[in-house]
């Protein structure tokens, strides 16, 4: 287990961990959670040896294997399978000591590398790994692409590959979905929970925390405080206390008061003096209780717009994608809704979309991504876009804020929409040597018509003020802020313009927990609509009446709500996961198949009906041998679908409130499943190794 006692950490002049102690049992799931700069990370380094504590102890098993993903870009030329096989530091320890033993010709070294090649799995190595990069988004036909051909965001998903491929004992993610989308993030829910070893997880993402720990520590105040349950039962059990605290602060508050009222009134009377003076020592030995101190809730509200047009906008057999010119990255200093800058040829195909001229046709160095796109957006519309990245969620974003052109079709917008558009990368869109007042200012300056009645620059100061920008942070360089502190200010900085047609795409990447509570309560109180397209699910489920997939080159309603979605996505990935299987089968030598006429077994001088009986004894042998493996293979899976369901219902039980001998008795039942569980796993593994040696001996026989 991992025991941290009494332990202290500090940062500079910044105390983080200041004598706290906290206990996690092996195989446990735990959520790590705390406001920004709380010390998470630091924690995460305590335990992966990169920092020292100050103070206490921290103890750790030393066989235990530690994995975690690496935060810098990779590059190199290697393939995505390759760099992510190179994550299993079993196999390539076992590959180095085989390299080691041929040079040295070593026949017991080389017998003893083979053992550790299989046991560290590698005649399924390759397969586990393209199982793992495709689960988290990637496609048949990038298996082998070059590392370095990726953008940053799919390098990091290649990193989270990588570690998930290393055998581990203990698995550190430090917000491991910021670069997923909907899709890879249930797929990645599905095998952390599977994950058999330590898991110690700090996401700002609740449902994705309530899907993978059943453990929660919090960090405050410098202390660990660990809570039994995911992070929806640490919220009730953490208000509980609370509640429970801050009564007893009062209770004790009004003792002293009553205390110190002798105390002053019968201090100077003889007659009272001792019983006075007694009180004054109950005082000087009571323990004090502090006052509930916590960070002061964060919430923000938009403004109601100034118009509401209906319909917002009407797309009508529109293309969406890319003209044969890039778009020029806008400016920071372009307001947030506004159009951004485009080069000669984009400019004029969107004075042709404004003033209804025809559009030019679409020319061979064209990029279509979405076709025939017809659909409406109406007043108080609440819109979640859902689709796997690349199949164009951004872009029919994108030309909807006029920052990429229309191909082909109409775009209407009603009369007085005004946008407010929140990009991915609008975080790097912000000026980094200027300052939120700078920001704001320039805004006003941009929109003279909002700045006449909120423009005067104490009126700035007080609106960046309620998002928690007071003080001297108005005149910090943004540049030195942090992620979070950046997202709030490009927030500030579209809620000002007071807009009716929200578009969202991915606002909660920088966003803590308590940030992504306010923007829901502030999305579910705004009078325009809202288009998001988002991987935090509590947001789309507080936020979204509607959706619409974005995929297979079209917009299309989607029938159905989230957990459909979900499912949809699994039966997706189900899919993508038989095409390679099926791929893999038609390159190597067909299963069931017996061994041919030129294998060792047949005999250059054997006749023909001699060759015929050989090879139907060996089809026989083989099939014999496989039959027993299938069938048991197929039981196994039908065992672990069973056990899997049972372990998910008694954990949900055990979060549930209950009196202490069930709460004692599901706990039991709950050892005794995963017992099982693992137990049929193993066999699991056991059984597949087998089928695996079988076929390989079947086309050694046909070699």
């Amino acid at each position: 287990m991992i025991v941290l006692q009494d332990v202290t950490l500090q940062r500079g002049t910044k105390v983080l961990l200041d004598h706290a102690s906290v206990t996690i049992n092996p195989g446990e799931h735990a959520a790590l959670i705390g406001r920004n700069g709380a010390g998470k990370s630091s924690l995460f380094g305590l335990l992966n040896g990169t920092l020292h504590e100050d103070g206490g102890e921290v103890l750790f098993p030393a066989s235990w294997r530690l994995a975690q993903v690496a935060q810098d870009m990779p590059e190199t030329t290697a393939s995505a399978t390759a760099f992510v096989l190179e994550g299993d530091s079993r196999l390539q320890e076992a590959e180095a000591a085989l390299r080691e033993a041929d040079a040295a010709n070593d026949g017991i070294a080389i017998a003893n590398a083979h053992a550790l090649l299989t046991d560290a799995g590698a005649h399924d190595a390759t397969a586990r790994a393209q199982a793992l990069i495709l689960g988290l988004g990637f496609q048949v036909d990038e298996l082998d692409r070059p590392v370095n051909s990726f953008s940053g965001g799919w390098r990091m998903r290649l990193q989270l590959a990588r570690a998930l491929m290393c055998p581990s004992d203990l698995l550190l993610l430090d917000e491991p979905t910021n670069h997923l989308d909907l899709d890879a993030l249930v797929w990645l829910e599905g095998w952390l929970r599977r994950y058999a070893g330590t898991l110690l997880i700090i996401s700002h993402d609740r449902e994705f925390l309530d899907a993978v720990t059943q453990v929660t520590i919090q960090i405050e105040h410098g202390k660990l405080t660990r809570y039994g349950g995911n992070y929806s039962t640490f919220e009730e059990l953490r208000a509980q206390q609370l509640t429970l605290q801050q009564a007893a602060y009062h209770r004790q508050q009004e003792k002293i008061a009553h205390l110190q009222k002798f105390i002053d009134r019968f201090k100077a009377k003889a007659t009272k003096a001792r019983q006075a003076q007694s009180r004054v020592k109950a005082l000087e030995r009571m323990e004090r209780l502090a006052p509930v101190l916590t960070s002061a809730d964060f919430t923000f509200t938009f403004e109601e717009p100034p118009q509401l047009p209906n319909p917002m906008l009407v797309i009508r057999q529109a293309t969406f994608g890319y003209r044969g010119a890039t778009p020029a990255t806008p400016s920071p200093a372009t307001p947030l809704h506004e159009p951004a800058d485009f080069t000669t040829s984009d400019a004029l195909h969107q004075h042709q979309l404004q003033t209804g001229e025809a559009l030019p046709p679409i020319g061979p160095q064209d990029t279509v991504i979405l076709h025939d796109v017809s659909r409406s957006v109406l007043a108080g519309q609440r819109l979640g876009i859902l689709g796997a990245n690349g199949q164009g969620k951004s872009t029919f974003v994108k030309t909807i804020a006029h920052v990429l052109p229309l191909l082909a079709g109409h775009l209407t917008e009603g009369k007085g929409l005004r946008l407010g558009y929140f990009a991915q990368q609008e975080l790097d869109m912000l000026m980094a040597d200027d300052t939120p007042l700078g920001h704001m200012v320039r805004l006003a300056k941009a929109h003279p018509d909002i700045a006449a009645t909120c423009g005067r620059e104490q009126e700035l100061r007080n609106f960046l003020g309620s998002f928690q920008f007071a003080g001297d942070m108005v005149h910090q360089a943004v540049g030195t802020m942090s992620g979070g502190e950046k997202a709030r200010l490009a927030l500030a900085m579209i809620v000002w313009q007071r807009p009716n047609l929200l578009l969202l795409d991915e606002p909660t990447n920088h966003l803590d927990l308590v940030t992504r509570e306010a923007l829901a309560m502030a999305l579910n109180s705004f009078d325009g609509t809202v288009m998001l397209v988002s991987h935090d699910r509590a947001l789309l489920r507080a936020v979204c009446d509607d959706f619409w997939l974005v995929a297979h080159g079209t917009v299309a309603p989607f029938e159905g709500d989230l957990d459909d979605y979900q499912r949809h996505l699994i039966d997706m990935a189900r899919q993508k996961r038989e095409a390679l299987q099926a791929a893999r089968a038609s390159e190597s030598p067909a299963a069931d198949s017996p061994p041919p006429a030129d294998s060792p077994a047949a005999s250059p001088a054997a006749s023909g009906a001699e060759l015929r009986r050989q090879q139907a004894a060996l089809r026989q042998q083989f099939l014999e041998k496989k039959r027993p493996l299938a069938k048991r293979q197929q039981q196994l899976d039908a065992r672990l679908e069973t056990l899997g369901a049972q372990k998910t219902t008694l954990e949900a039980r055990l979060c549930e409130p209950m009196p202490p001998d069930q709460i004692a008795d599901t706990g039991r039942e709950l050892k005794q499943v995963t017992d099982a569980l693992e137990e049929a796993e193993l066999e699991w593994l056991d059984v597949s190794a087998a089928l695996e040696a079988l076929v390989q001996e079947a086309g050694a026989h046909a070699r």
